[in-house]
């Protein structure tokens, strides 16, 4: 297989254009290839508003030409053979598995660690607190249209995890020399997702699509026989001396096992508190918290295309980065191009902002999370960190999610930019209608935060300003407070991917090991692969 980098073609061409740029690039004849798979394809806007899609693509000759020769001749660094692996299933090890695996969430993590473990023939049990993804969608669609929170199920907590409620992005800066990232994306393609995810530079699903994923790759662990537990929560673990001997639910259901993987999510902090008082080391981390800001999603392509629609690319995203003058940072994160704010709260008396894009990205409003890196001397130098070290990001963030659902009344509290600024309450909006799911109203969002990270908040999005321009509009919409982008801890395991409690396997974002769909995903398969190369399947 060939594999010929930076083939550029004008957006909107057809394939045989594809077809003929490869032969061009490969100096042979177009009918000597016998077929193209595209690896990546990016959008190069250097010239906007003359548009380019820059394609890496694997070539598969006929049978009469030589590889080889082909490649010595092109005498291009950007043009190479290469053996295409794919994913392989770990080898079973040897030590009877006497009860199933459970898996605690289900989550990308949970998913993925329970499609593996399934095919292996492990038969796991999945608990998910939250319900099943067509009963969760009607009652997170009931909260955001008449304000009663279901705290077992809601955006964070349910089938697929926060991210069903999310853009669906998938793109991921881990190293996968395993090709677990392919695998994933192959999953989910076979799964419903659409075709285009396994190569875009950017690729996503929409929160519309991923829930019919998510079903589909259910009802094939199930399938296999793997069992799958919606509304039912981990209440418990029960350990002999050193290992997991069984849990315990919120129905007060022992059931034995001597494999409990946690894909808990970031948002289970009940579950952090129960860990806590377990011989079962954590620690807190480094999270960021923020703001979602909305713009004009034509005001977004004319500054990345040049033009305000482009049907072939469709909505534009951005990412920022902006250095602050007392040290710290402000970034983009989870950019939802023709997307919505979410009410994301999981907690009574606490309110949580997210965003969300369906498949389309038609919203008309772009938005993102604008957020400054928190760390635990932070939480202490601020008096907002309690008396348990472990949690005091989770206290942290409670305390910032009280603020913003008092600022609002219990309703998502928003604000022009130009406000937050001057640290005054809006009274009226600008020419940005919010595009926001549940209720709002206007807050002093500037005084949910210690004082230091509003200052760094109204700094960063003035200075990114310069890089997009209108960025900085006096009536670009903020909302809050954007507090869950990651897990205020860190479940320490070792290289076995076991807790010092063995039997127990932490992973994904809960565990504060991944940072999205995708890393979650990965790193429940590798909980599975470790599950796998100890015990044999012989579940009895």
């Amino acid at each position: 297989m060939i594999r010929t980098a930076q083939l550029k073609l004008k957006v909107g061409h057809n394939k045989d254009e594809l077809s003929k740029a490869a032969a061009k690039a490969l100096k042979i004849k177009e009918n000597e290839i016998a077929d193209i798979k595209i690896v990546k394809r990016s959008v190069d806007a250097r010239k906007k508003p003359e548009l380019y899609f820059v394609y890496t693509a694997d070539i598969e000759l006929c049978r009469e030409k030589n590889e080889e020769s082909v490649v010595r001749r092109c005498k291009s660094p950007g043009i190479k053979i290469v053996n295409v692996s794919e994913y392989k299933m770990t080898e079973p090890g040897r030590e009877k598995l006497e009860s199933r695996p459970v898996i605690a969430g289900m989550g990308p993590a949970g998913l993925f660690c329970g499609l593996l473990l399934a095919r292996a023939g492990y038969c796991p049990l999945i608990l998910e607190r939250g319900e099943a993804v067509e009963n969760r969608q009607k009652s997170v669609e009931r909260f955001w249209r008449e304000g009663m929170l279901d705290v077992r199920s809601n955006v964070q907590f349910g089938e697929g995890g926060a991210g069903t409620f999310s853009d669906g992005k998938l793109n991921t800066q881990v190293k996968d020399p395993a090709g677990r990232n392919q695998f994933v994306l192959e999953t989910l393609v076979d799964a419903g997702a659409p075709p285009e995810i396994i190569y875009e530079a950017k690729p996503h699903i929409g929160t519309d699509i991923l829930r019919d994923v998510v079903r589909n790759i259910r009802q094939e662990i199930i399938s296999l026989g793997g069992e799958v537990r919606f509304l039912t929560k981990l209440t418990d673990i029960f350990t002999d001396k050193d290992s997991v001997c069984g849990i315990e639910t919120d129905e007060r259901e022992r059931i034995d096992t001597r494999v409990l993987v946690l894909a808990i999510g970031h948002s289970a902090r009940d579950t952090f508190e129960l860990l806590s008082k377990k011989p079962v080391p954590m620690r807190a981390k480094p999270f960021a918290v923020g703001l979602r800001i909305e713009h004009p999603q034509e005001m977004i392509n004319l500054y990345q295309y040049g033009r305000k629609d482009i049907e072939e690319l469709g909505a534009a995203s951005y990412k920022l980065t902006r250095k602050l003058a007392g040290g710290r940072g402000i970034y983009s994160f989870c950019m939802c191009p023709g997307g919505y704010v979410v009410n994301a709260s999981s907690e009574e008396g606490g309110l949580a902002v997210n965003g969300m894009s369906y498949h389309k990205r038609d919203s008309g409003n772009a938005n993102s999370a604008m957020i400054v890196t928190v760390s635990p001397e932070d939480f202490k130098a601020w008096g907002m960190a309690g008396e348990n070290d472990a949690l005091s990001g989770v206290f942290f963030q409670r305390e910032l999610e009280k603020a913003a659902f008092l600022a609002g009344e219990g309703k998502v509290p928003i604000q022009l930019f130009g406000d937050f600024k001057e640290g005054r309450m809006s009274t009226r909006l600008g020419d940005i209608t919010p595009c926001i799911k549940g209720d709002y109203a206007f807050a002093d969002l500037r005084g949910i935060f210690p004082k230091e990270l509003g200052d760094s908040l109204a700094e960063g999005i003035t200075g990114c300003g310069s890089i997009i321009p209108g960025f900085d509009r006096s009536d670009a919409l903020l909302s809050g407070v954007e507090s869950r982008t990651s897990s205020p801890v860190r479940i320490e395991r070792g290289e076995d991917f076991q807790s010092s409690l063995k039997g127990l396997y932490p992973c994904g974002e809960g565990a504060g090991y991944a940072g999205g769909i995708t890393s979650a995903a990965m790193d429940g398969m590798k909980a599975a692969e470790a599950i796998i190369r100890r015990y044999a399947s012989n579940v009895s």
